[in-house]
This record gives C-alpha cells, structure tokens and sequence, in this order.
C-alpha cells in the first residue's frame, strides 16, 4: 500500500474510532466520570509502557523528566486533557453528545484565536468569514440554550489549549501520552483504591464491566497511534479536513441514536457552524495550494 493510501487508512481510523467513543462510555455505568477517567488514565500508562518497552522508547521517553521546563508543561498537558475528558464523558454519559459535538466542531476555530492572540499569527480574510460566522451561531446556540454552552466552550478551550502546550513541547504522541498518564497516575490510581477501599468502585463488579474499565486504556491509546501514524504520511491539510469526521459522527450518535432534542434554533446555530468549517476547509486547501505551488 502506497504511503499516502495507508495514511489515509491510519487518519481515517483514527478518527473514526474518536467518533464513536458516545457508544463506549456508557457502557461503563454506573462508574462515575471520574472513575471512568481515573481507569483510562492508569490503563493506558500500563498500554504505553507495554508498547515504549516493545519499541525500545521507554528510557529515552522517561529522561525527559530530566529537563524541568519539559516537565512542568507536560503537567500542565496533563491537567488540561484530564478536564478534557472529564467534561466530555461527564457530556456523553449525561444526554449531552450533541453539545459535546458542538466543542469539537469549534475548536479549529479556537486554535485560530489561540494563533492570533498568542503566538501574533496572521489572521487570513477567509478566516475572519468563518470566525465571524461562527460567532454569530455561538450566539444562536446561546439563546438556544438559555445558556452559554459551557460543554461546548469547556471542551474546545481545554482541547485548544492542551494542543498549544503540545505544539510547543514537539513531542512523539505515544511519548506524551506516557508522560502525562504517568504524571496523572498517583492520584488517579490513589482514587480507585480509595472508592475501591469503601465499596464504592465498579472494578470487580462483573466480568463484563470490569474488562470495560480496563480496555479503556487501549481504547483511548490505539486511536492515537493511529493518529501519529496518520500524519506522518499525509499533507497538513488532509488532516486538518479529516478532523471533522469525529464530531459528525458525535453528532450523528447524539441527534439519531440517543435522540437528543434539536429544536429549529439549534439547527440553525449548527448550519452556521458548519458554514464556518467549510469556509475554513476552503482556506485550508487554497493555503496549501499556495504552499505546493511554492515548493514546486
């Protein structure tokens, strides 16, 4: 298989499999967010270390505890994707998948203001088009509501944020996922032998639901090698078209499957969104046109 065909496969999957997580999560009631969080955390700090010792990666991956400043944003990296899937599967389990959607549908758009104000990057006429536009279904989405869809937000700021702090540390993706898992480890493992300790934890209760709790590791970590693998084969903005795959499917999941309300205004604050994306995608291809034509 030709290297493009089989980063296409790995992108493809990769998302595909970060889609379909709304029908993963429940099926690890009634463990608690936290708990579900907790297990994925420690299941996938064993995943990587099995997979870094199989690679010959660990001891390379455990001497960037050596460089502080590493370290420190790497903590950093862990908070951040800890509140990530906290609010995600606390969404998911609790009849919000649509709004989960929403977050991850405008976090392109947040990456574009984190360019703007933080790292003073140039902001293209088509991209103020779709961050204007979405602005305005933000709004749409907020008289929706009732509310700011705090979900939305709370997911796209803390996903947006923990990719700047990752862009910046430049590591391989199975590396940092091993480092923020291990960072996180003590008080997540210390949490499950606490709830465990009083009877209150799910790990135990049932063949099935234990066997849940512990593949959450792989489930979480098999996508994002596939992810790696992904972009390493393909252009930037193939991948950046691709994104969207996950929260489409999110969506479908949440409007067909759990059949979440979806009045006229939330189809309407949608549609915007979705104009800003494809806005966005056209300024993605035409950019890396631009860049192809230049190299050539």
């Amino acid at each position: 298989m030709k290297k493009q065909k089989l980063g296409l496969v790995y992108g493809v999957s990769a998302y595909v499999l970060w889609g379909m997580f709304p029908l993963y999560w429940p099926l690890l009631k009634p463990a608690t967010s936290l708990e579900i969080v907790s297990h994925r955390a420690v299941w996938t700090l064993i995943f990587c270390i099995i997979v870094l010792a199989i690679t010959h990666a660990l001891k390379s991956t455990l001497a960037t505890f050596k460089r502080p400043k590493v370290a420190i944003k790497l903590f950093l990296a862990s908070i951040l994707v800890s509140i990530n899937w906290l609010i995600y599967i606390w969404a998911t389990n609790n009849g919000h998948v649509v709004e989960a959607a929403l977050g991850y549908y405008i976090n392109p758009l947040i990456i574009i203001a984190f360019g703007v104000i933080l790292l003073k990057e140039k902001m293209y006429q088509l991209q103020w088009v779709a961050v204007s536009i979405a602005t305005v279904g933000v709004i749409v989405l907020t008289v929706d509501y009732g509310r700011l869809p705090w979900i939305a937000l709370g997911l796209a700021l803390s996903w947006g944020t923990y990719g700047l702090v990752k862009k910046q540390l430049g590591l391989g993706a199975l590396e940092g996922l091993a480092i923020e898992t291990m960072i996180a480890f003590i008080p997540y493992c210390g949490y499950l032998i606490f709830i465990g300790s009083k009877g209150e934890g799910q790990f135990g209760n049932g063949v099935g639901l234990t066997a849940l709790l512990i593949s959450a590791g792989a489930v979480t970590a098999i996508p994002l090698l596939l992810f790696n693998g992904s972009t390493n084969r393909l252009p930037y903005s193939t991948i950046g078209l691709l994104q969207y795959i996950t929260p489409t499917l999110t969506f479908i999941i949440g409007v067909w499957v759990n059949q979440e309300a979806m009045p006229t205004a939330r189809w309407i604050g949608f549609l915007l969104i979705w104009l800003a994306l494809i806005t966005l995608a056209i300024d993605l291809v035409r950019s890396s046109r631009a860049v192809d034509d230049s190299v050539a």
